[in-house]
């Protein structure tokens, strides 16, 4: 790690914080605020203390390594060389002749690497030794993120674990709750690699070795998120990637094998059917995930260099870190991905859907209905299955990251196109009725609309006077905005102060467009119908109007939502529906409940809270002239919504 600083200082990558900073909320809230930053860089902070217990730590914190594209690129890697390599690899055919055969060789021998290599040799990560009572985690600089997180998180561990036999080797990385001086919780979700591990442990009810590694080489962290299908070692990655093997040793109290040039190594065991509620914890979808229990790791001994840095990231409202982490793999995995969805092109996760909660798709549209063909193999594979919201576009369309891609889209939206399904969801997703499984929306957004009639825009005081009529059953709304205008599907964004569930303005709203097909209130106004009984002459009148206005209308709540930030309202949108409670359709228009849910929308679970800075820490850190190079503070505060005060 300590070569890495060297590199990061070479290329002008990282900035060094000598003011003493605490590890609860200071450290992680100015990491939070520079991987937002333009030209943000790594931070070191060689003084982290822990004022409440008054510590002062010998070992550095280093976040937001991976917070460029240009960190991303010297720390692993030319992702596009390395996506052509594997796709080369997936391409391979029986060579034809000698010269075939020779020109294949240079590939195979790399094929050498892929193996990791057990040094008999003591590692670098076992300068220092520490065992039985020996061992404390308070001794290293483990950060609390978040005002209400239940305590102290390991963000950047590698998980280490194999299964029974031995035959399967995982690497993985997940969040690690510190309980106390050799405790940790390990929040191994239901759909992780880890689990189905555990789940050998348990029916043979032996206890599992876990091992914790922390730094070294900044590829092993990488690996550690690969998607990589079950059973193969993702520290394989590694020696394709770097053409060398990765160096391992065995570890000191139970036998797992971990990186040689490790800085830290936690060490332990699982006992089969041992749970401990585990979080708060303010995650990567910018909510707080819900006390729940999981495993808990029995540590057994602490290994580390003899100069070690901490390396740890932060995790909250987007952008962040893993924008620029999840790069190389949407590169890389590209090519897998292409082999179980043929006609795929290329894909985009924007980091404001938080990866699982939106991808844009490119496809090559050969035949009537491939990308309903294409929707459902995505979620029919791996992590890809937890993908909420899929839009597949044609071979026409601009580049996914561009601006020009929204009215693509929106040129080409039909509510016939739309499919709903429902499957698996992320176990983080806090909008899905039930945990884990939910609603899934596909757009098949790849032939061009004829449109007969063009819609008849209206402004902004007349769109806030239908819809105010149209949503009174559920509360008033507050203000009105259309964009895309230009488009065959404009889109309104409507904020709400919320008194009912909107179910039940969606249903009135569906009564009257019923009604208003077989009863023209012009010719035939003194018609007796059924629909006349649940609603009024005057909502069958705007419903027809909005049908003549309107094509797409999102529905948010006014108090925590500004219209204007469109970045951060498709964060919010995509994080809180679910498609199948959420979505409407009347006609022409497809409506979106974007906003919390209760009880009285039919939801039971708990409603999670954002993650927000502390305004307290803010202002210390403000006062410490650590904040200078980010210009307008209140300005950049409300475009990515930091604390209470910006809702």
């Amino acid at each position: 790690m300590r070569q890495t600083i060297d590199l990061l200082k070479a290329h002008n990558e990282i900035k060094i914080i000598t003011e003493p900073l605490d590890v609860e909320l200071e450290i992680p809230h100015l990491a939070y605020l520079e991987v937002k930053r333009k030209e943000s860089k790594a931070l070191l902070f060689v003084n982290p203390i822990d004022k409440a217990n008054k510590i002062s730590y010998e070992t550095p914190v280093l976040m937001n390594l991976f917070g460029s594209f240009s960190r991303v690129q010297l720390l692993i890697g030319d992702t596009k060389e390395i996506a052509q390599e594997v796709a080369g690899f997936l391409k391979l055919k029986p060579p034809k002749s000698i010269k075939e055969a020779l020109g294949f060789l240079p590939k195979m021998l790399n094929l050498r690497f892929l193996a990791p290599k057990i040094s008999k040799e003591k590692g670098l990560c076992q300068e220092v030794i520490h065992r039985g009572t020996e061992v404390n985690l308070a001794e290293i600089p483990i950060l609390k993120t978040w005002s209400e997180d239940g305590g102290r998180f390991i963000t950047m561990g590698q998980c280490y674990t194999q299964s029974l036999d031995g035959n399967v080797r995982n690497l993985g990385m997940y969040r690690l709750q510190v309980y106390d001086k050799n405790h940790l919780g390990l929040h191994w979700q239901i759909h992780k690699d880890s689990v189905c591990l555990l789940e050998e442990y348990q029916k043979a009810n032996k206890k599992m070795p876990v091992s914790i590694a922390i730094g070294g080489d900044p590829l092993y962290t990488w690996c550690a998120t690969a998607p990589m299908p079950y059973g193969l070692f993702e520290l394989m990655l590694y020696g394709f990637i770097r053409k060398s093997r990765a160096k391992m040793v065995r570890c000191v109290s139970n036998e797992l094998c971990v990186p040689y040039d490790a800085d830290f190594v936690i060490e332990g065991f699982v006992e089969p059917g041992v749970m401990r509620d585990e979080g708060r914890f303010g995650d990567h979808n910018g909510f707080y995930t819900p006390i729940e229990p999981y495993p808990v790791l029995e540590v057994s001994a602490i290994t580390h260099k003899k100069n070690p840095i901490y390396l740890a990231t932060v995790v909250g409202k987007p952008p962040l870190e893993d924008k620029y982490l999840g790069f190389p793999t949407e590169r890389i995995f590209l090519p897998l991905l292409q082999t179980t969805t043929p006609n795929l092109i290329d894909y985009y996760m924007p980091e404001n859907g938080v990866f699982h909660n939106l991808i844009l798709a490119s496809i090559h549209s050969r035949f009537p209905r491939v990308a309903q063909q294409s929707m459902h193999a995505f979620w029919g594979v791996g992590q890809m299955s937890f993908v909420k919201h899929a839009i597949f576009v044609g071979e026409d369309a601009p580049r996914l990251q561009s601006a020009e891609i929204v009215p693509y889209i929106l040129n080409r939206f039909a509510v016939e196109n739309c499919l709903v399904s429902e499957g698996v969801c992320d176990a983080l997703d806090h909008a899905s009725p039930n945990f884990a499984e939910g609603g899934k929306l596909g757009l098949d957004c790849t032939r061009a609309l004829e449109v007969e009639n063009p819609l008849e825009l209206l402004n902004e005081t007349q769109l806030r006077g239908i819809l105010n009529e149209a949503l009174s059953a559920s509360g008033e709304v507050r203000n009105v905005r259309q964009i895309y205008p230009e488009t065959k599907n404009p889109i309104v964004l409507v904020g709400l102060d919320k008194k009912e569930s909107l179910k039940k303005s969606f249903l009135a709203l569906e009564q009257a467009y019923l009604g208003s097909l077989s009863y023209d209130l012009k010719s035939n106004a003194e018609s007796s119908c059924a629909f006349v009984e649940s609603c009024t002459e005057s909502l069958v009148q705007n419903i027809q109007k909005m049908q003549e206005s309107l094509r797409i209308v999102i529905i948010v709540d006014a108090r925590k939502n500004d219209l204007e930030n469109l970045y951060l309202l498709l964060w919010r949108v995509v994080n809180n529906i679910d498609v199948k409670r959420d979505m409407k359709i009347i006609g022409k228009i497809l409506l979106l409940d974007a906003c919390d849910k209760d009880a009285r929308d039919g939801y039971h679970r708990e409603w999670p809270k954002e993650t927000d800075c502390s305004r307290e820490v803010l202002e210390r850190l403000e006062k410490l002239g650590l904040l200078k190079e980010f210009g307008d503070l209140d300005k950049f505060y409300r475009a990515f919504a930091i604390d209470k005060s910006y809702c």
